[in-house]
């Protein structure tokens, strides 16, 4: 289970990112950004039932097709993948870095009748606190935009690389941030992802190097998450300079799609050749 120290340390009510927070572009501000109150609020924000109906079976059917058990989750968030998967007859195992995440997650699967083998890991050091070898990865939910330098982006790849067995996949995906740096105006389809009704997640500010999201709640309360923008073709790179040989990707899990109408792009890596 999560690190207790670390878990009240975050039972904090409010965010601080002090006077200039456009200028805070920290890989380790996660830990500080999902503090309790926010964790306690993000299925609002997800609505696990619409979320279902908009992304189907997309990553059951894929990681099935391809033969897979063994997944490790790692960016569990409160759960809602883990516990897809398991209802699914997957072997899955949930890590994250936020203990305050990986509490809300076990709480939640609990209440869908499963119990979660939660890890609290780094990705950067994955393989000193995740041990032996899986059929598939899953980084979702926008998570790998809280990297914000390129060493950590390749550190974090190579250590999911190494956590796979040699026939492995990683599926990871992000918001399709070529759009919003592109474009003079943010716009979603608000159907795949993020689709609690009564919640708005729009970015604050956006530059090459910072996208800094507001989430306001029907009860008033706001949140921010700083995040890196990637863009697809940077992320597709990374994939393939890591070691990954085969790579397809999705907008909005279509896999033909013109770039600047998806609002999330989704990677399927193979760490095989094709022959």
């Amino acid at each position: 289970m999560a690190d207790k120290k670390e878990l009240l340390q975050n039972k904090k009510k409010e965010q601080n990112y002090g006077h200039t927070p456009e200028e805070i572009r920290e890989t380790d501000k996660y830990r500080e950004e999902y503090i309790h109150h926010f964790v306690e609020k993000w299925d609002e924000l997800i609505d696990w039932k619409a979320r279902s109906k908009g992304e189907g079976n997309f990553f059951i059917n894929e990681l099935k097709a391809r033969g897979k058990h063994k997944v490790l989750d790692v960016a569990t968030g409160t759960g809602y993948h883990s516990v897809r998967l398991l209802e699914h007859g997957f072997d899955v195992w949930s890590a994250d870095g936020s203990p305050v995440m990986l509490a809300k997650a076990f709480e939640n699967a609990q209440k869908h009748g499963h119990i979660l083998k939660t890890l609290h890991a780094d990705w950067r050091w994955l393989n000193r606190d995740v041990h032996g070898r899986f059929d598939a990865i899953i980084c979702l939910g926008n998570s790998f935009t809280h990297l914000f330098s390129d060493n950590d982006r390749r550190k974090s790849l190579a250590e999911f690389y190494s956590a796979l067995k040699h026939d492995g996949l990683l599926i990871i995906d992000h918001r399709n941030y070529d759009s919003i740096l592109d474009q003079e105006e943010f716009s979603s389809k608000h159907t795949y992802y993020y689709v609690g009704e009564k919640v708005s997640a729009k970015p604050e500010y956006v530059d090459e190097g910072l996208a800094r999201f507001k989430y306001e709640f029907e009860d008033e309360s706001e949140f921010h998450l700083n995040m890196f923008p990637l863009r697809k073709n940077y992320m597709n790179r990374l994939l393939e300079e890591v070691g990954f040989q085969t790579i397809t990707t999705y907008g909005d899990f279509e896999e033909t799609y013109k770039v600047n109408e998806p609002d999330f792009f989704v990677h399927i890596a193979e760490k095989k050749y094709n022959l």
